[in-house]
């Protein structure tokens, strides 16, 4: 039986919705009792010296428990175990507590725990911190000109670069047009519902950790290299989690913080962050600056393009697979004989920047979808026609592209004729010119991208136990944040064993219970530890398949488990059955187990496109978004209800990064929108109904076939809108308008298309 295309409305749903979550500021166990908590003190600065710092106001204020500075955490290994960039001999590298310098606002400089919830605060404005402030380096291009360093050491706030010396103009000698464009892909807020939380206990033997994350065993190395502590002796919890986008992907300085203050003062502490913080002092995503070089004939054939990436990593780089992901994934779903790549990460006065949904994928679709609507405007053609001339035909899978990666199948062009045949993309552009005929001041946009991603690799863990009760558990290594792994875990469960998913657990998120495992990002999940559920059931089955033939004097070859019942029974003869429990007893074993790492060498590339319709005011530059069409192909459908609630998420953040979603700093490095009043978080009010066609092209790289979901909607939908608005006004001679296009940035450009277009008269 297969369980794939089976519309099951998700089990974890009614605890969620009636009794609700355990997350981490729920749990209540003994060990927490009489906690302390915990309050960060942070720096009001971007950029400053830390010239003293006293602490015994703070200290002798009722109440407190201790105070910890950075003096404190000297005999700890490792500075931060985050990944440090050399240059020239000096580090970028990032502190626990920072003690000499300060390089963001937001940034912890000290911790202070006291016995009750709401006293921390207080306490913490005692703290007294010197700051001698200095300049601040804030966007990529001032940092990149290196007037005012964050690490003086380093020399430069250059933190690393790649390929860029090897970019060569002939390539753009025979194009009959070049097109060439900055294009921002600005920085963005996580917002998860859950924001950062950790708890902790230290029994003089064990530190046991609940952290809201996406991945307890990455958490659990990440304390052992941090704090000097073996991982025997480090248990990590990972609850209910709402929300992590990436951000929440092992565990960050402020929470190893809150783990090493359990361990420091052998006492149980707690913290969860306030909104505030989390705004200013979570990691942060996208922030690339991206200069796009594109090239090709009149008749629509592209040959040549060139992307040449800046990635912002704010304070600390976090992370350096960003600008390579976005430079691997430069070409996308087109067939470009010649693609040149390039990047340099530079530190700034900020937020760090660290992986957000979709991580480097979304920048480079972005690039090249909005490079190719430029190159189709330049020759006055349709920019469909134009995607339609170069994609990579499905005949050419697997495929091996300019940037040296084996995309595994694919169909770019059936995709887009789908969603342009279901947004029925003629009657749009009639009733487009139409309207700017009549001289309608609300004017139509359409705009397009067929995209590609890559998704998951590496490997995952799964555990299948099914008990004496003929029962089931699944311990699994991807841990969820609520993509619905209990719902397709039990699923796939039931498909191979026949028990119902009401009687099948699933645990995940408890380095005690599952010790090594990888954890969900990067649209894995099912592909890897779905694949790696599938491969333990099957074992399972096989195992119990023996136990039923001895006990029903038959050949293992023909006995059969009938899922649809859970029963087994020689083939031909229904009537003499057993049941899942009955097996185990008479083969008298408690249990009947298998313990699987799923492992794949490469990973795969779903895709898709986006149509995004749109209405522009001219009057005041307000954007509706009208309607929405969809392709996200990745492979089979396990369950529709899940697939369909990624996609919508997925776009829903895509079209609210594309309208207005944005944080931003004043010239001093100061956020400017460090509240939700201020921030523009998306809601369901701001969103149409989405239509969401059906693909499936499966992979040959995973015993499913599937490929991942999880970002794809993120990816295909903010340069859909972008392109959009652009087509829009684009009869007002407005020729990009830069992300987001928040109703002022598009009322200012039509309003200097309209003036330049004066002057030329």
């Amino acid at each position: 039986m297969s369980a794939f295309g089976t519309r099951v409305n998700r089990v974890e749903d009614l605890r969620l919705l009636t009794s609700g979550g355990v997350y981490v500021d729920d749990v209540r166990v003994p060990e927490l009792i009489g906690a302390a908590y915990v309050t960060f003190v942070r720096s009001p600065f971007a950029h400053a010296v830390i010239t003293g710092i006293d602490t015994s106001r703070a200290e002798a204020h009722p109440g407190v428990v201790a105070v910890y500075t950075a003096t404190d955490l000297t005999d700890l290994p490792a500075p931060h175990p985050f990944r440090q960039q050399e240059h020239d001999g000096g580090f970028f590298a990032e502190p626990l507590l920072a003690g000499e310098k300060v390089r963001f606002v937001g940034e912890p400089v000290a911790v202070v725990l006291t016995d009750a919830q709401y006293g921390g605060q207080d306490a913490g404005e005692l703290v007294d911190v010197h700051y001698e402030q200095l300049p601040a380096a804030v966007g990529p291009a001032q940092a990149l000109r290196d007037d005012t360093l964050l690490f003086e050491d380093a020399g430069t706030n250059l933190a690393d670069q790649r390929d860029r010396d090897t970019y060569d103009d002939a390539v753009f000698a025979d194009a009959d047009v070049v097109v060439e464009r900055e294009i921002v892909n600005h920085r963005v807020a996580c917002v998860p519902m859950e924001c950062r939380a950790t708890a902790a206990v230290f029994d003089g033997t064990r530190l046991t950790v609940w952290h809201s994350s996406q991945n307890a065993q990455r958490c659990r190395s990440t304390l052992t290299e941090s704090l000097g502590i073996s991982p025997d002796a480090i248990r990590v919890i990972v609850p209910d989690v709402g929300g992590g986008f990436g951000a929440k992907i092992g565990i960050d300085r402020d929470a190893i913080v809150v783990a090493w203050a359990a361990w420091k003062s052998r006492t149980a502490v707690r913290w969860v962050e306030s909104r505030a913080e989390n705004l200013v002092a979570m990691a942060q995503g996208r922030a690339q600056l991206n200069h796009v070089k594109i090239g090709g004939k009149r008749d629509g054939k592209i040959t040549a393009y060139r992307l040449d990436v800046v990635q912002d990593a704010g304070a600390y780089p976090r992370t350096s697979t960003l600008a390579p992901v976005t430079c691997t994934m430069a070409p996308g779903v087109y067939d470009i004989p010649h693609v040149q790549t390039g990047y340099r990460v530079v530190v700034t006065n900020a937020t760090p920047v660290n992986k957000y949904r979709g991580a480097g994928r979304p920048e480079a679709t972005a690039a090249i979808e909005r490079a190719v609507d430029l190159f189709a405007a330049e020759i006055g053609m349709d920019p469909a026609e134009v995607r339609r001339r170069n994609l990579i035909d499905v005949d050419a899978f697997p495929f091996r592209t300019r940037t040296g990666v084996r995309y595994d199948s694919g169909d770019y062009e059936a995709a887009l004729d789908k969603v342009l045949g279901a947004a029925d993309y003629p009657r749009l552009r009639a009733e487009q010119t139409a309207r700017r005929d009549n001289g309608c001041r609300n004017v139509l946009g359409i705009g397009i991208s067929v995209y590609v991603e890559m998704t998951g690799g590496g490997g995952e863990t799964a555990k299948v136990i099914v008990d004496g009760n003929g029962q089931a558990t699944v311990l699994t290594g991807s841990s969820t944040q609520g993509q619905g792994h209990h719902t397709a875990w039990s699923m796939l469960v039931e498909a191979e064993l026949g028990i119902p998913m009401d009687q099948i657990t699933v645990v995940h998120g408890d380095t005690d219970l599952i010790p090594k495992a990888v954890g969900t990002y990067s649209s894995r999940s099912l592909q890897l530890g779905g694949s790696a559920v599938h491969k333990a059931a099957a074992d399972v089955r096989d195992q119990a398949r023996r136990h039923a033939a001895g006990l029903l004097g038959a050949r293992v070859t023909d006995v059969v488990l009938d899922t649809s019942s859970g029963t087994w029974h020689v083939a031909g003869d229904p009537g003499r059955s057993m049941t899942w429990a009955q097996v185990l007893k008479h083969a008298e074993v408690e249990s009947i187990s298998a313990d699987v790492e799923f492992d794949s060498d490469q990973p795969t590339f779903p895709f898709g496109a986006h149509l995004s319709v749109v209405e522009v005011d001219t009057e005041t530059g307000m954007t509706t978004v009208l309607r929405h069409v969809t392709v996200d192909d990745a492979g089979p459908v396990l369950n529709p209800a899940l697939a369909e609630g990624q996609r919508h998420g997925g776009i829903a953040q895509g079209i609210a990064q594309a309208l207005f979603e944005e944080v931003c700093y004043d010239k001093d490095g100061n956020p400017l929108n460090a509240t939700l009043a201020d921030y523009g978080a998306v809601a369901a009010a701001d969103l149409p109904d989405f239509e969401l066609e059906a693909s499936e092209t499966p992979t040959d790289v995973n015993p499913l076939g599937v490929k991942g979901i999880g970002e794809a909607g993120t990816i295909g939908s903010t340069p859909a809108v972008q392109n959009a608005v652009s087509d829009a006004v684009a009869h007002l001679g407005v020729r990009h308008i830069d992300i987001p296009m928040t109703p002022s940035r598009v009322w200012a450009a039509i309003k200097k298309a309209g003036d330049e277009g004066q002057c030329q008269r």
